[in-house]
C-alpha cells in the first residue's frame, strides 16, 4: 500500500512499539541466557550429522543425550563434542560410540579447546554454507523463472501423510493456481522430541517434517516452476519441541516459508514457554540467514476466542511477533504476520468488522507479507454456505491488499479436502482475484466512518493491553490467558528439562554466527 488509508494517530503507532518492545525485552534476555537440546542438535546438524539407529532414534539425539548425562549443555556441546571427535573419524562414529557408553566427554581447555573450537566453526560453517547456497539458488531460480504475477499469493495445503502421495498433489496444485504449498505436519510432531529421519510414509493428517520429505517435496517442486513459468514456494512448519532443529533443515534444503510463531506452541500445544521462546530466537535467526519467510500464528487465537472481542490480542501478538523477529534479525520482508477471517457471519456488519481489522494490521506492517487466513470456527458443513463465505474472505484480502491468501475449503471441518474440492476452492479464488484486481486502489473507507472507527477502537485496546503486560510481564500474561484463552505457566508446559541456563563460557559456533549477523 503506498496510501495509508486509516486515520492512525502516528504517535498511538509509536507507542505500541515501544510498549512491545519493552514487554518483549525480559523474554529476549532469557532467550539470550539459556540453551536447550534442540539448539544444540541443530548446531549437530548444520555439522552434517544425520541418520538414526536401528530404533530410529537420530545420531543427533543419541549424541547430544550423552553429552547432557555426563557434563550438561550449559557450557554448549560443541566443545565436549568436538573435543572427543580428535578421537574418532566423523560424527557418526562418534554418535556410535557414544550410544554404546564408548566415550567419555569433558569440557577441554587451553590448546585442546583452541583445537575443539577450530573443528567445530569449520563443520558448522559448512552447514552454513549449504544454507546460503540455497539462498543464491532460490534467488536465481526466481530471476530466471518468475514470481507469481499477482499478489496476493496463493497458498494450498496438502495433507496425505505420505510424501510420495503429497509431491503429486501439490504438482497439480501448482498447475491449478497455487503460488505457495504447504505441507502440513503429522499430527503431535510438533510434541516430538527428535526429527525422524528420511522419507516418511505414514503421516496421520500430515506428514511428517524431515529432512529428506523437505529435499523431495523441493526438487518437485523446482520441475513444477520450471512448467508453470513462476517459482513454486514450499512451506513447512518449525514449531514445537524441535524448532531450531527444523529450521536449519529448512535452510539446508530450501523451504521457502515456515510457520514460526512465537507463542504458538505455548499456546495449543502446551510447550513449556522458556523452552519455545529460547528455540524460537535461534530457529528465526537460521530463517534470517536462509531468507525464509516466517508465519506467524496469530489466527489460531481466534479459533478459542471471540474475534471480536479478542481482535486486539492479535494486534499486540503481531506487535510482539515482529519485535522478536528484528531482535533475530529477520527483516520486514521476511515477516508474514498471521490474521484471520474468523468473525462469527451472524454478527451484524461482520463483513465491515472483518475490514477494519485486515485493514488495520496492513496499515501497521505495511512493508511485511501478510498472510490472510480463511473462515473456519464458524464453517458449518454447509459447502455452499462456505464456499460464500470463503468468497467473501478472498474479497476482503484483495480489498485490503494482503500479500498470502490460504485458500479456504468449503469442506473445512467435514472432510479432509479431496482433489475436486480443492480445483473449487481455487476456482473461487481466481474468480475473485481476477474480478477485482486492483480493487484495494479504489477502496478508501471515510476517516469518520463504521471502519475506521472500529481499526482505532482496537488499537487503542491493543496499546492499553500492552501497557498492561509491560507492568506484569508477558511470561505473566500468558499464564493468565491473555491470548486465545489459554493459561501457560512459565514453570509448566512438555520440554523444560530441555532447558538449560548458559553458564560462564558458553559456547556454540552456530551462535556466534549467527548473533554476529543479528547484531
Amino acid at each position: 500500500m503506498t496510501t495509508p488509508l486509516l486515520p492512525l494517530d502516528a504517535d498511538l503507532v509509536a507507542r505500541a512499539r515501544r510498549l512491545a518492545a519493552k514487554a518483549a525485552q525480559p523474554v529476549v534476555d532469557l532467550a539470550r541466557s539459556h540453551t536447550t537440546v534442540s539448539v544444540e542438535r541443530a548446531t549437530l546438524r548444520l555439522a552434517g550429522l544425520t541418520g538414526a539407529d536401528a530404533d530410529g532414534i537420530p545420531w543427533v539425539n543419541r549424541l547430544a543425550d550423552a553429552v547432557q548425562e555426563q557434563v550438561g549443555i550449559e557450557h554448549g556441546i560443541a566443545l565436549p563434542v568436538f573435543h572427543a571427535l580428535a578421537d574418532h573419524p566423523d560424527l557418526e562414529r562418534l554418535a556410535h560410540a557414544a550410544a554404546a557408553g564408548g566415550v567419555r566427554f569433558a569440557i577441554p581447555e587451553g590448546r585442546a579447546a583452541d583445537d575443539a573450537r577450530a573443528r567445530a566453526r569449520g563443520a558448522v560453517g559448512a552447514g552454513f554454507d549449504r544454507i546460503d547456497d540455497q539462498r543464491g539458488r532460490r534467488d536465481a531460480l526466481v530471476a530466471e523463472i518468475g514470481d507469481p504475477p499477482q499478489r496476493p499469493w496463493i497458498y494450498l495445503i496438502v495433507a496425505t501423510g505420505d510424501i510420495y502421495e503429497d509431491i503429486p498433489q501439490a504438482q497439480a496444485a501448482a498447475k491449478a493456481g497455487a503460488d505457495v504449498i504447504a505441507v502440513i505436519r503429522s499430527t503431535g510432531q510438533s510434541l516430538l522430541d527428535y526429527v525422524p529421519e528420511g522419507a516418511t510414509r505414514e503421516g496421520f493428517a500430515g506428514t511428517y517434517a524431515t529432512g529428506e520429505n523437505f529435499r523431495l517435496m523441493r526438487a518437485a517442486l523446482d520441475d513444477t516452476s520450471r512448467e508453470v513459468g513462476r517459482y513454486i514456494r514450499l512451506t513447512n512448519y518449525a514449531s514445537g519441541l524441535c524448532m531450531p532443529e527444523i529450521a536449519a533443515l529448512a535452510g539446508m534444503n530450501r523451504l521457502d516459508m515456515m510457520l514460526n510463531d512465537s507463542m504458538y506452541g505455548i499456546l495449543f500445544r502446551d510447550i513449556n514457554p522458556i523452552r519455545t521462546f529460547v528455540d524460537q530466537r535461534f530457529s528465526r535467526q537460521v530463517h534470517a540467514r536462509a531468507g525464509i519467510i516466517i508465519n506467524t500464528g496469530e489466527d489460531n487465537y481466534l479459533t478459542t476466542a471471540d474475534a471480536v472481542e479478542a481482535a486486539h490480542t492479535v494486534t499486540v501478538s503481531q506487535l510482539l511477533n515482529e519485535r522478536f523477529a528484528h531482535e533475530a534479525g529477520l527483516p520486514d520482508e521476511l515477516l508474514g504476520l498471521g490474521h484471520a477471517f474468523e468473525i462469527n457471519p451472524e454478527v451484524p456488519e461482520s463483513f465491515r468488522l472483518e475490514l477494519a481489522h485486515a485493514l488495520l494490521a496492513r496499515q501497521l506492517f505495511p512493508d511485511a507479507p501478510l498472510k490472510w487466513m480463511p473462515p473456519t470456527k464458524h464453517m458449518t458443513g454447509d459447502v455452499f454456505r462456505g464456499n460464500l463465505l470463503d468468497g467473501f474472505f478472498n474479497l476482503a484480502g484483495v480489498m485490503t491488499g494482503q500479500s498470502i491468501l490460504l485458500v479456504g475449503m468449503m469442506t473445512e471441518a467435514v472432510v479432509t479436502p479431496w482433489l475436486s474440492d480443492r480445483d473449487i476452492a481455487l476456482q473461487n479464488v481466481r474468480y475473485v482475484l481476477s474480478a477485482c484486481a486492483g480493487l484495494a486502489e479504489d477502496f478508501h473507507p471515510p476517516a469518520d466512518g463504521f471502519i475506521a472507527n472500529r481499526a482505532n477502537h482496537v488499537l487503542d485496546e491493543a496499546v492499553d493491553l500492552l501497557g498492561r503486560i509491560c507492568d506484569d510481564g508477558l511470561l505473566n500474561a500468558i499464564a493468565d490467558g491473555t491470548f486465545g484463552i489459554m493459561k501457560r505457566p512459565a514453570d509448566g508446559g512438555r520440554g523444560l528439562d530441555g532447558v538449560a541456563k548458559r553458564a560462564d563460557g558458553y559456547w556454540n559456533p552456530a551462535v556466534d554466527l549467527l548473533d554476529g549477523a543479528s547484531a
